[in-house]
């Protein structure tokens, strides 16, 4: 991957058309958030293994029982790989412990950072 690196800018060279990242973003409420963390803690569809590299649960501050997933990828062949593993597995659990999932992949084509935060 080639990026350029300046004031603490990471984007794109204009040579590559590789990402910085792909993010798999999911969405959707919970009626419960307790039980829903312990649904997403077991790990059905094994994050790792499909490539996540990490990931963050944010929730929204006007509605704790609506969460978002950001998954990091690699590629976005293993963002779609995981994607396509949980669509199974919303199958089975949609309107029990989630409701209505919705789902995006995009990639990071700049992040900035400011100040001396890592």
């Amino acid at each position: 991957m080639i990026a350029l690196r300046r004031k603490n800018i990471r984007c794109l060279s204009s040579s590559t058309k590789r990402s910085l990242m792909y993010l798999l973003r999911i969405e959707h409420p919970v009626p419960n958030y307790v039980g829903w963390k312990q649904a997403f803690d077991s790990d059905p569809v094994g994050r790792e293994k499909l490539g996540v590299r990490r990931y963050q649960i944010l929730r929204a501050v006007d509605d704790p029982n609506y969460v978002m997933i950001d998954l990091e990828f690699d590629t976005a062949r293993e963002a779609e790989a995981l994607l396509a593993a949980m669509r199974v597995v919303w199958g089975q659990v949609d309107g029990k412990i989630i409701h209505g999932p919705k789902a995006r992949i995009v990639e990071a084509v700049e992040i900035k950072q400011y100040g001396g935060h890592p």
